[in-house]
């Protein structure tokens, strides 16, 4: 079932994260007193479930999303299947580390190609 079937809780969300109100709402374009109502029962439309599922459980930094970065995954999931499936392992291994200074390397048979200088 996916997440936006779901019920979601918000105030336990909110709480987990170990935000107040003000803080928690604003990053989805929520005020304090219509996320007060959300949380107090009130029904939360889709879109606003759906944001408040990118925000603050996914962790989607919304200011960072670009729709050419969509449009590069698109074509790398339809044409490079494998390719696009041994990026996902080396990304998820990535955040798990924690580094962001250290890129990983592609594997062989991954399809990717390095040019090379010179």
């Amino acid at each position: 079932m996916k997440m936006l079937d779901m019920e979601v809780n918000p105030r336990e969300i909110r709480r987990r994260l170990g935000l107040n109100q003000q803080e928690f709402w604003t990053r989805i374009g929520v005020t304090q007193s219509g996320g007060s109502r959300y949380e107090s029962g009130r029904n939360m439309p889709r879109p606003v479930r759906e944001l408040l599922r990118l925000v603050h459980v996914e962790q989607v930094d919304l200011s960072q999303v670009r729709r050419e970065d969509f449009e590069v995954l698109d074509y790398l999931k339809n044409a490079h299947p494998d390719l696009h499936q041994s990026l996902k392992r080396a990304a998820r291994a990535w955040q798990r580390k924690g580094a962001r200074t250290e890129f990983a390397q592609p594997r062989e048979g991954d399809g990717l190609q390095i040019a090379q200088a010179g």
